[in-house]
């Protein structure tokens, strides 16, 4: 399995890092994907390493810690990260209007620009959203030029909404939130097509049931996978070999990357 969102390099595993490295491996984890916070988060990636786990890292910054004032070199700062064959995605990047909608106009313009260099780049943008749907994709639309593709992190839309998403080229991330009894989000993704999903933790938060409540780690992901093979009324292999497949064209992976 691969799980295409995990804040894995957050302090919150520094004391147990290995353990958590090797309790992913148990569980069938063979590729993490790691969405930068802002760019300080990429020196903490690059201090990982497990024998039996690729990390793959992303730059961005969360439209949480967009500034009142963006840098003047901005666009150049995260162009140069990502264009680097050493990175595979832009993000994570969206909207916020939960914590916050005093910055609104600066996460917007925030957003525009990672949507221009995941464009520039040919590597897909990760999207936060939370209480910002429609303006979301909004500036999807406005920035699809037919090359610009992504992830919708921890997808929790409604059906016409996640529609429209895979209408502008976007894929959806399942998470723990499709675990959770009463969000709704098991139903709508039983309508939308699984070949459109990736797997995802968002480690540390949003763990899945049976979990919710604690740390989340990339070894949880099992549980959403399961969650998804009852929703398809599939194997639990069909839905690693669909979600593997997947997230392997979408971040420009060989089929031999990962087994």
């Amino acid at each position: 399995m691969i799980d295409t969102h995990s804040h894995i390099y957050l302090p919150t595993f520094d004391d147990d890092r290995a353990e958590v490295h090797d309790r992913a491996a148990e569980a069938g984890v063979e590729a993490i994907f790691m969405p930068a916070i802002d760019f300080d988060s990429i020196t903490q990636m690059e201090k990982l390493h497990h024998p039996e786990i690729m990390f793959y890292k992303m730059a961005g910054v969360h439209p949480c810690d967009v500034k009142e004032d963006l840098p003047k070199d901005f666009t150049e700062q995260l162009f140069g990260f990502c264009d680097s064959d050493d990175f595979y995605g832009v993000g994570e990047s969206g909207l916020d209007y939960y914590w916050s909608t005093d910055l609104v106009e600066q996460q917007k313009e925030s957003f525009r620009i990672h949507c221009k260099v995941a464009k520039q780049t040919g590597k897909p943008i990760i999207i936060h959203n939370r209480e910002s749907t429609v303006d979301m994709l909004n500036i999807i639309e406005e920035e699809q030029d037919g090359s610009l593709k992504g992830i919708w992190h921890c997808f929790n839309g409604s059906l016409e909404e996640g529609k429209r998403a895979l209408d502008l080229g976007l894929h959806l991330g399942i998470g723990g939130v499709a675990t959770f009894k009463n969000a709704g989000v098991d139903k709508t993704v039983a309508r939308l097509p699984l070949e459109k999903m990736v797997l995802e933790t968002d480690a540390p938060y949003l763990a899945p049931t049976p979990k919710r409540g604690k740390r989340n780690e990339p070894a949880f992901m099992k549980y959403t996978a399961q969650k998804l093979a009852g929703i398809f009324g599939v194997s639990l292999k069909e839905i690693d070999i669909a979600t593997t497949k997947t997230a392997k064209q979408l971040f420009g992976l060989n089929s031999n990357d990962i087994q």
